[in-house]
């Protein structure tokens, strides 16, 4: 059985710069195909492909600036990774990979999309935060012994991008059930508070795992944005329902991370 707690293997790092500079380009790839695939005109714009099927829920315009922190702080990681003074670690390994799934997986899906390939946008937005998210959780403990200045680097980013896709992924879902005629009408408000519930349980569930910080907040603030989003269409239960459950985010990773800090 291989230890995957042993050090990097003579073969590891023969290919860990292949790794590296695979990361740095596609970290870098991503907003490029998003913002070059709007400014030509190519396909169908994001905004156009959620207004298909954002009647049963929907996240306030606003909310999606927060892919300019995503973007930087994933940027810094990249950039850091790939230095050559940034030697080869545990951490980095656990990770490496995953990351730049997850980082392919967020170009594709603008393609996907302005495609209209309503099903393939679900499959790649879940697979994304699926190899991203599990690794952060096994490793949990491992990424918690790095020092600061190394989770800021490699597992804050990620977990920030993580708790994002999250949220996208449950909204993406009910976008495309919804735009398929999948959502039985008068049914619509339990998909959408069933959503914002599991939502929140992920944000709860993961930072009480991993007590990581940074996956809850786009969590909470995807809900604030929902919150809004349904205020504007009059569907005020959606909407406080999501404000709750982003107060509840806010409150409960406060009492996970300051009972974290007193063990």
């Amino acid at each position: 059985m291989t230890d995957t707690n042993a050090p990097a293997t003579a073969a590891d790092a023969s290919r860990y710069p292949l790794r590296r500079i695979l990361i740095l380009i596609v970290a870098f790839a991503a907003p490029l195909i998003g913002y070059g695939q709007m400014a030509l005109g190519i396909g169908m714009t994001p905004s156009d492909f959620s207004a298909q099927g954002d009647d049963t829920l929907r996240v306030a315009g606003y909310a999606f600036s927060i892919w300019a922190l995503i973007y930087g702080w994933l940027f810094a990681y990249a950039i850091y990774q790939a230095l050559p003074a940034t030697t080869e670690n545990e951490s980095l390994r656990r990770v490496g990979w995953p990351s730049f799934y997850a980082l392919a997986g967020i170009g594709l899906w603008v393609v996907a999309s302005a495609a209209n390939w309503q099903w393939a946008t679900v499959a790649i937005i879940m697979a994304s935060l699926l190899v991203l998210l599990v690794p952060l959780v096994q490793n949990a403990k491992l990424f918690r012994s790095d020092s600061i200045r190394r989770r800021a680097l490699t597992a804050w980013p990620l977990g920030l991008l993580a708790g994002w896709l999250t949220i996208a992924s449950l909204v993406n879902l009910l976008t495309v059930m919804t735009s398929q005629d999948l959502i039985a009408p008068g049914t619509g408000p339990l998909w959408a508070l069933g959503a914002v519930a599991l939502a929140a349980l992920a944000a709860l569930g993961v930072t009480a795992r991993t007590r990581l910080w940074t996956y809850p907040v786009p969590i909470a603030w995807g809900l604030i944005g929902v919150f809004f989003a349904g205020r504007t269409d009059g569907q005020n239960l959606i909407a406080f329902a999501a404000l709750g459950a982003a107060l509840l985010i806010v409150v409960g990773v406060t009492l996970i991370l300051a009972r974290a800090a007193r063990t």
